[in-house]
């Protein structure tokens, strides 16, 4: 994501609440490199706006905290700095709170902004950025419609306003705030200039994670944990008994564990209506005050884990209820990201294993879902193929050459099946597998492409490894991932 900053064409000074309620925020961000992940990249800065709510919290984007290493919050006229700390995120919606440390002072000349209630199409925003000076200035743009956006990490999207506003780029914010009738509206995530449209997360989906937040123990948004595709196929229609004038989505996979499997649902089943809601041969419905919307609002936009949702199914042909209690989505076979996680790895004898994840093949550059590993990129395509006695897909990704690995140097991104004939879960089971010497002290590791079988001597490759430390490596392992917030 590109920083996005705006100067107003007609800059006004702010008069109103909205002024006082306006944080600078810096952070220092540092991930971990995806191909080498005992290593961290190049430190990165951002700088954007937040609002600053009762309870002392700021809100802002998810983007501007996610692998923060160091977090600040700064005046409008820069004359008074403060850190913070993370009280709260969520990737998927993209929005996070801090809270400042030892803030008294900073916090002063502040007041708290109000969230607004749900607005609608047609309702006018007013984006807000501060001058270097520390002035104020507004922009105003009218909502033109609503949708399901991802605006950070991929996901099934959340509620979002698409607002028209005449901006350009300048100044110095990654993100900005936007208010109706001066109270918090929304949060600017991106800004197209050719067509300018401005993408808002919707008052309605910071009111959800403002509530969930308070306790201090955030749970996240629920999710029906199941995948799905249209019923436009007049043939597939009739394959699945449809009438002609109903709607529906086909369910073609049920994560396990999942809020959907947990309540029966099955693959092969027809989603008809969510609380009474019809959905169409598209996925959408129709939405009282906002129009048509994609069907995942139903659950995970307007509900919380814990809540009962009706589902109204066809089952070979027959009408069924569900009653369904959400819950937050089970971990993917393979994570759509790690930030603020440092990822598992294992290096044994030069071999180096990784477990594979949406961020490894985004390594791959622009062009990755063409130019990464036709293996790995199936994983994603079909993630049930390989659930099968797997927490996660274990791949070897490269070959240091040693005396460990002569011959196997040009080897890469190959998914590990079995070592010495017994399945491989995850790391943790391959470590251990590892770590116990076979009777003929030779290790067999199956793998999914040529040459299929690879042989790793013990002894030699604990030799290796020794070696490795030696020269400064500073771990040959990190076999749990530390849990998502």
């Amino acid at each position: 994501m590109k920083f996005l900053i705006f100067t107003l064409l007609t800059a006004l000074p702010l008069l109103g609440a909205p002024s006082d309620s306006l944080v600078r925020i810096n952070s220092t961000l540092q991930s971990y490199k995806a191909s080498q992940p005992w290593e961290k990249n190049s430190p990165k800065k951002r700088q954007g706006l937040g609002t600053l709510l009762s309870g002392n919290r700021v809100l802002t984007t998810a983007a501007m905290a996610a692998d923060a290493i160091y977090l600040e919050l700064e005046s409008a006229d820069s004359s008074r700095r403060v850190p913070a700390r993370l009280s709260a995120i969520d990737y998927k919606t993209n929005l996070a709170l801090l809270v400042p440390i030892n803030g008294a002072d900073f916090l002063k000349d502040l007041k708290f902004a109000e969230v607004s209630s749900p607005v609608k199409i047609g309702d006018d925003l007013e984006f807000y950025q501060l001058e270097d000076n520390g002035d104020s200035l507004s922009t105003s743009g009218t909502i033109r419609k609503m949708d399901l956006l991802s605006t950070f990490v991929s996901s099934g999207g959340y509620l979002s306003y698409q607002v028209k506003a005449s901006m350009q780029t300048a100044g110095n914010s990654f993100t900005l705030p936007a208010y109706h009738n001066n109270k918090l509206a929304g949060v600017l995530t991106s800004y197209n200039s050719k067509d300018q449209i401005c993408d808002v997360i919707s008052a309605d989906i910071i009111s959800a994670f403002l509530k969930d937040a308070a306790d201090g123990n955030y749970l996240g948004f629920p999710s029906l944990g199941a995948g799905f595709s249209t019923t436009e196929d007049e043939h597939f229609r009739a394959w699945l008994k449809l009438p002609r004038e109903a709607g529906g989505i086909y369910i073609n996979r049920v994560l396990p564990g999942g809020s959907g499997d947990s309540a029966g649902m099955k693959k092969g089943d027809v989603i008809l209506t969510i609380d009474g809601n019809a959905i169409n041969r598209q996925g959408y419905y129709q939405h009282k005050k906002y129009g048509s919307l994609y069907w995942p609002h139903l659950v995970g936009g307007s509900r919380v884990i814990g809540e009962e949702i009706s589902i109204g199914l066809l089952r070979d042909g027959k009408p069924l209820d569900l009653k369904v209690t959400l819950k937050k989505a089970p971990d993917p076979l393979l994570p759509l990201h790690r930030y603020d996680n440092a990822p598992p790895f294992l290096i044994k004898g030069g071999l180096v294993f990784q477990e594979l994840s949406r961020p490894y093949l985004l390594a791959f550059g622009k062009e990755w879902a063409s130019r990464g590993p036709l293996n790995l990129l199936d994983v994603m395509a079909n993630p049930s193929d390989y659930e099968e006695g797997r927490n996660r897909v274990v791949v070897l990704t490269r070959v240091v050459p040693t005396e460990a690995t002569i011959g196997y140097d040009r080897i890469s991104n190959q998914i590990i099946e079995k070592v010495n004939g017994k399945p491989v879960a995850d790391l943790p089971t391959l470590a251990k597998a590892l770590a116990t010497t076979p009777e003929n002290g030779i290790h067999e590791i199956e793998t999914d492409q040529t040459p299929y079988k690879l042989y790793l001597d013990q002894g030699l490759s604990d030799q290796v490894d020794t070696q490795f430390k030696a020269r400064g490596l500073p771990s040959l392992s990190r076999l749990y991932e530390p849990k998502a917030k």
